[in-house]
């Protein structure tokens, strides 16, 4: 009787080779997708939008304790912030902390407050222009204050929305222009106020 010898193929081992290519081609797919998601993120992070979390009540009713809010670093690279935009910038009497105001004055400015109405004094408005808050302040909102200040060119007069419950430049005075982060230009949380805040 004729005997045959088994005939063995490399099969196994060629198994667990395919296997380990395919297991680095998924851990290098994964590293690609996660330095390419890096390289976008960082930057956008850190040079174009930088979130917030708003503490306090000093913007009510515009923006409230807790809201989750996206900054606008770009923008005052190529212009200038303008009166009525909301800023986040470092507190000029300790700069490791962040406040959230409205610009209400701008460089070379005259800044008024009196019988709860804020007047500006410009080259185009020498007799004093009083300004209609009424956009952004709600009608038991009251501008106390009795003050008179010339910004210097580079400084900024800033208010919160809540003016019975802000700590702002009636208080600490202006804010250098070095000073601002970028503007608030969306929320992101809560979920039912979601949207763009600049109009």
């Amino acid at each position: 009787m004729e005997e045959i010898e088994p005939q063995f193929t490399p099969e196994q081992p060629a198994r667990d080779e395919s296997s380990r290519q395919e297991a680095l081609a998924f851990i290098w797919g994964t590293l690609k997708v996660v330095i390419i998601s890096l390289a976008i993120i960082i930057p956008v992070r850190y040079f174009l939008v930088q979130p917030f979390f708003v503490n306090g009540a000093s913007m009510e009713e515009t923006f409230d304790d807790g809201d989750y809010i996206l900054i606008d670093e770009i923008t005052y690279r190529f212009q200038e912030p303008k009166r009525g935009e909301v800023v986040v910038f470092r507190f000029p009497q300790d700069t490791t902390q962040f406040f959230i105001k409205r610009i209400v004055g701008l460089p070379g400015e005259t800044v008024e407050i009196k019988n709860d109405t804020v007047i500006i004094y410009d080259q185009e408005n020498p007799e004093g222009l009083i300004l209609d808050e009424s956009i952004y302040l709600t009608p038991e909102q009251h501008s106390f204050g009795n003050l008179r200040i010339k910004l210097d060119p580079e400084e900024y007069f800033v208010m919160g929305d809540n003016r019975l419950q802000s700590s702002d430049s009636r208080r600490w005075g202006p804010v250098n222009r070095s000073l601002i982060t970028g503007r608030v230009f969306l929320r992101a949380w809560p979920v039912d106020k979601f949207g763009l805040t600049i109009k």
